[in-house]
């Protein structure tokens, strides 16, 4: 650094009036302060030289474009067409805040496009700005549902995954109790007897997942939906957007709230990302009111026969309210509001419909491909699912970790390892298959599982 040539640091300490620079850190304990010299590498003393070492650093990674993976569990291996990376990299688009009303009208219109598509999937007539990702949109649909209902207790499946499970309850700690609802290890259904057993005067909400974590289609859900009006709580619904080409958009079985993962439209995984969720629900000030996050309206001009884009009930948001705020929303991630409005754009209801069949069929036949195999099952779990399902391995002899590591060495990224986090399912891994999968892809993945077991 600069200032670190010695007769800087002179000058600088004569500045502030000290000997040494050790005075200046007299009032941290010496028992925090580290003692001689860090064992650093020499310095890199050039451009070329940082340039070489980062990129022999990244040629260490292994990405799922280089390699056949079939890791979901949140982030999933989607195409993303060209058109959407144009869109997201053009100057207008490319950072991550907009500008007033006035300044920033195609960016509000591109937003106020996004939020039109996504509830026109979802069948919801509001719909937010992005939230960071899954988790947090369902945690600010629970706390939504507290302060609708007037409320402190939400139910929360135990397929949601653990990240998602931690952030949700991290999140609503200080306004919510979330209860966890156990699901059948046999089908992958919540039990609905513990539901209607948990159900009280003091339920917000009951929260679940089409499909779910492990893949699986909440058979139950216009039940469950049922059972929670019935206790006067509101129904939330987790989803991913994709599957609704086959599937049918929550509030047509009892959704009040929905929210989801934005991933799957148009969204490149990076190192785990990019995340983005979304809450959508009816328009009414009941729910509008309750929204942390921006939502884009459209409104009249001074021009007759023009549009304005701009942000709805400006004055629920906590740039207004402050310390009063009931939830705070920042930047999040309205990037990805332009990738997906691209996306949806571009592939239209045919199109999502095709997708959603050709996820389902390829899921179905890697499903029955790797069920043909000695020691394993799948889909462990016999509920139907969609585009993601257990497989067990139990009576193969082998843990997920030896089996996932062998195919590692074969250029294949099997299941996530559920051994841990699902320890009722015993050595069960949870794979992905999506349209990016071909059969010659599934059976490579089939023909290499036969030889490490």
């Amino acid at each position: 650094m600069p200032n670190s040539a010695p007769e800087i640091k002179r000058a600088m300490l004569d500045a502030v009036g000290v000997p040494a620079a050790d005075e200046l850190y007299g009032s941290i304990p010496g028992r925090l302060r580290f003692p001689g010299l860090l064992d650093l590498p020499e310095p890199l003393r050039s451009e070329y030289e940082l340039r070489r070492h980062v990129t022999g650093v990244l040629d260490r990674n292994e990405s799922a474009a280089e390699r056949l993976s079939f890791l979901g569990g949140g982030c999933w291996p989607h195409y993303v067409p060209a058109v959407c990376d144009e869109i997201v990299n053009r100057g207008e688009f490319l950072t991550a805040y907009y500008g007033d009303t006035y300044g920033d009208h195609g960016k509000l219109q591109a937003l106020f496009e996004y939020a039109s598509m996504i509830g026109e999937l979802v069948e919801c007539d509001a719909v937010s700005q992005p939230t960071y990702d899954w988790g947090a949109a369902a945690a600010t649909s629970i706390c939504m549902a507290a302060r609708i209902t007037g409320r402190r207790v939400a139910l929360v499946p135990a397929s949601i995954g653990a990240q998602r499970r931690s952030l949700i309850e991290g999140y609503c700690r200080p306004w919510v109790e979330i209860v966890t609802i156990p699901f059948d290890s046999g089908t992958g259904v919540l039990a609905l007897e513990r539901i209607r057993d948990a159900l009280s005067p003091q339920t917000a909400c009951v929260y679940l997942e089409v499909p779910g974590f492990l893949g699986v289609i909440e058979t139950q859900a216009e039940e469950i939906a049922t059972l929670s009006r019935e206790a006067g709580a509101l129904q939330i619904v987790g989803v991913d957007p994709i599957s609704l080409g086959v599937l049918e958009a929550p509030p047509r079985y009892g959704a009040d709230i929905v929210c989801g993962e934005l991933q799957p439209l148009g969204i490149h995984m990076h190192y785990g990302g990019g995340l983005a969720g979304f809450v959508a629900s009816p328009d009414t000030e009941r729910f509008v009111s309750e929204y942390p996050t921006f939502l884009i309206g459209l409104g009249p001009t001074v021009m007759e026969g023009e549009y304005a884009f701009g942000e709805v009930v400006w004055e629920r948001t906590s740039y207004v309210q402050r310390g009063d705020s009931k939830e705070y929303a920042g930047t999040t991630q309205n990037l990805w509001a332009i990738a997906a409005g691209a996306y949806l754009g571009l592939v239209g209801p045919q199109g999502l419909a095709e997708l959603g069949h050709t996820i389902a069929s390829r899921a179905r036949y890697a499903a029955t491909r790797l069920n043909g195999l000695p020691g394993v099952r799948a889909p462990a779990l016999s509920a139907p699912f969609f585009k993601e399902f257990v497989v067990d391995f139990n009576e193969s002899g082998a843990s997920v970790a030896e089996i996932n590591l062998a195919l590692r060495q074969r250029g294949i990224f099997g299941g996530l390892d559920l051994s841990a986090e699902y320890p009722e399912l015993g050595q069960s891994a949870l794979f992905c298959v999506t349209e990016v999968h071909t059969k010659a892809d599934i059976d490579r993945l089939a023909d290499e599982l036969a030889e490490v077991l």
